[in-house]
């Protein structure tokens, strides 16, 4: 083996943020309050990749063994293939009132439990170790300058005899770990917080990581990481190579043929005036060229928008049960933005989604009361780009008529093409318009087009040349020249 490589976390989406694992041969601290998760981390540290037949070894300062392994066991974790060296306060030490020393640098051998960790380590080689928690040494330290000796002459044993050192601390207001940050080569901090759970690498020797936070769930089976998207400098999207045409004539001639793949679209107006339905004609285009679609509902049931599309002429349960399309229901408050980016990932890279469609933007941000709107949904829209992948963004609008607005969330500058569809008065009844305000790749028609939902289906009209006043809601007839007195 090399001498430079890396140890998987154990954790996928933890291997992420640390661009691979964790470099060998160092040692790293894993910081934050109780019930943050840090022992179950260790628990994925020490039992990854077991077929590679190396020693790993479980070094307990607090907890007893018999705790640790019923617990680790109950996550399902395979802990007997572990070593454990319990180094916990027993009855005994209570009822003699005896005291313990380790690493006194000049006096290894003269300790019992120093011996213990020697023999320990010496003849079992171990390739990982994880000690919890390094804290109880503070407390058997009669200073701070005992205490960093002996971590630093803990460490350099464990590091000397070829070991990866994971080691957890127990840090709060009242004991701060200030030195164990120092002397780790790297950090990693669990949290807890109103909106769940995080964790944050700040410091990797050596190597680059992904900043954080980024969200984290435990599970019944162990920890899950969530790594929020970046905007990646050297991410280029490709040239888009085809249109992606929505199949109504009259909106594709106002397109110039399509919207591009691979690019962000977002198409804009007030509740009820048919944003939904204009995108899923888009992907009911798309199935019938095999293309793989997803339909992210942050308002609408999934059951409700199905026998909508039934009365309308689109298939879109069809299209579900073909394979063609997934609709997902995204509840409130149940995800993090970086737990619904993994979500959507996982249907660009492993099941091949080539269009993504966010139903709406304004659920969005109030589905996981993001504050951060903005950057998380560029961020989002930058990956899906860079993948090539088409995405279709609807948002709603307050004002049904009056003075024209394209969003009032101020994301309009992400959108490659932007449809807008619109009210309108027109001799007492209410109608729709649908036009195109802009289209980054092309040219399109300058005109509004009168639009109407029935049950065949959308139906677009000619274009509305001989009104004015359209995007104020009350639109004017003009009158032609040969009428003209």
């Amino acid at each position: 083996m090399s001498e430079y490589y890396r140890l998987s976390s154990g954790i996928e989406g933890l291997d992420e943020v640390l661009e691979g694992g964790f470099p060998s041969g160092q040692a790293y601290l894993a910081r934050g309050g109780p019930g943050c998760g840090k022992t179950t981390l260790g628990w994925h540290f020490l039992t990854n990749n077991l077929k590679d037949d190396t020693p790993r070894l479980f070094i307990t300062l607090g907890e007893s063994m018999t705790q640790l392994k019923r617990n680790g066991a109950a996550l399902g974790f395979p802990v007997e293939a572990v070593e454990v060296l319990d180094l916990s306060p027993n009855a005994d030490f209570f009822v003699q009132n005896q005291g313990y020393d380790i690493f006194a640098a000049a006096q290894v051998e003269q300790d019992p439990l120093t011996e213990r960790i020697v023999e320990q380590v010496s003849g079992l080689k171990p390739q990982r170790v994880f000690i919890d928690s390094m804290t109880q040494l503070r407390y058997l330290s009669t200073d701070t300058y005992q205490f960093r000796r002996r971590v630093v002459g803990f460490l350099r044993f464990l590091l000397h005899q070829g070991a990866t050192v994971l080691f957890t601390s127990e840090s709060s207001q009242e004991a701060p770990d200030e030195d164990l940050q120092f002397i780790s080569d790297g950090i990693i901090t669990l949290g807890m917080h109103r909106e769940g759970r995080n964790i944050e690498v700040s410091k990797l020797r050596g190597s680059r990581f992904r900043k954080g936070p980024h969200a984290m769930r435990i599970y019944d089976r162990g920890l899950v990481v969530y790594p929020h998207l970046v905007a990646r400098e050297d991410s280029v999207a490709p040239t888009p190579t085809r249109l992606c045409p929505s199949g109504i004539p009259e909106i594709d001639e106002m397109l110039n043929g399509g919207i591009e793949t691979g690019t962000v679209t977002i198409i804009s107006g007030p509740s009820g005036v048919g944003k939904t339905t204009v995108g899923l004609q888009f992907i009911k285009e798309a199935a019938g060229r095999g293309d793989r679609s997803v339909v992210y509902l942050f308002e609408e049931a999934v059951d409700t928008l199905l026998n909508r599309c039934e009365g309308i002429n689109i298939p879109v349960r069809a299209m579900v049960e073909r394979g063609t399309l997934s609709v997902i229901k995204i509840d409130p408050l149940v995800y993090s933005p970086d737990e619904f980016s993994h979500r959507v990932r996982l249907e660009v890279e492993k099941a091949g989604a080539r269009i993504i469609m966010i139903d709406s933007v304004l659920g969005y941000k109030l589905s996981f009361q993001e504050d951060d709107l903005i950057r998380n949904i560029h961020t989002l829209c930058q990956y899906l780009k860079a993948q090539g992948v088409t995405t279709l963004l609807t948002n709603a609008i307050q004002s049904i008529t009056g003075d024209f607005k394209v969003t009032e969330l101020g994301v309009s500058y992400l959108a490659d093409n932007i449809i807008f569809l619109r009210y309108l008065e027109i001799r007492g009844q209410m109608r729709r318009a649908i036009g195109v305000l802009k289209k980054r790749l092309s040219d399109f028609e300058k005109t509004l087009r009168e639009f109407e939902i029935s049950r065949y289906g959308i139906k677009v009209g000619r274009p509305l040349t001989q009104l004015r006043g359209i995007l104020s809601g009350v639109p004017e007839f003009i009158k032609s020249h040969e009428n003209e007195p």
